[in-house]
């Protein structure tokens, strides 16, 4: 269980974040959440499609790394085959903190990527804030940024109907029969069937772009089909 704390350099002088990527650090992902601002870096590499959230009222949009729970097609021993890892990968261990209006940096002390003696130190000898914990408070502010736009995306998607189930059925190489469900993409359809206006206002919101790059992301499939008939022949 994750055991999130507020960060301070009294408690957590010492503390020391390992950055090298592995299974045994929790990159074993099949998916992870995303959001607009980070669309076209996410596209170039990965499928985006949106799932329903743990609630079961909502959707959220996630990478896809794989077909099934705890498989990453782009984790080769300590490297992350792929040149852009997402945000809310990247952020591990840290964790986005509100108090009233103001952000704070927790830490998940149980998380495996945290050590005293192995890794980036998080805080100078004095007291003061590494590079490396710069580099991940900006991390976690573009995230906590991009957030915000999430909402309003997707009550567009769903108040123009934009989002259809489907199921991704996968033949490879070796014969074997596999089956992707439970997730949603963008109807292409009811997309160009949208009048001008609900188009000029998606594009005025900023969201069409991030739509047509939801659909581009989904050439991607391919890439995974090939890295999965890999893996079945290594």
């Amino acid at each position: 269980m994750p055991n999130p704390v507020l960060l301070n350099n009294l408690e957590h002088r010492d503390l020391r974040v390992i950055t090298r990527r592995g299974a045994d650090l929790g990159d074993q992902l099949m998916s992870v959440a995303t959001f607009p601002a980070e669309f076209r870096d996410v596209q170039a590499c990965y499928p985006i499609v949106f799932r329903k959230t743990v609630d079961g009222l909502g959707f959220e949009p996630i990478a896809l790394f794989g077909f099934q729970e705890g498989e990453n097609l782009f984790l080769k021993g300590e490297r992350w085959e792929a040149p852009y890892v997402p945000m809310m990968v990247e952020r591990q261990p840290f964790l986005i903190g509100v108090s009233g209006d103001q952000l704070m940096v927790n830490i998940d002390l149980d998380h495996p990527r945290v050590s005293q003696f192995d890794g980036q130190q998080v805080f100078l000898p004095h007291g003061g804030n590494t590079d490396f914990l710069e580099q991940m408070n900006s991390l976690l502010f573009g995230i906590h940024q991009g957030m915000q736009d999430l909402p309003g995306f997707l009550s567009a998607l769903l108040e123009n109907e934009l989002l259809e189930s489907f199921v991704l059925d996968i033949e490879l190489n070796d014969g074997s029969q596999n089956r992707l469900v439970g997730f949603y993409t963008i109807n292409e359809d009811r997309l160009q069937a949208l009048s001008g206006e609900a188009i000029a206002k998606l594009h005025a919101a900023g969201y069409l772009q991030a739509i047509y790059l939801v659909i581009a992301s989904l050439s991607n499939f391919r890439m995974l089909i090939d890295r999965k008939n890999a893996l079945v022949h290594a």
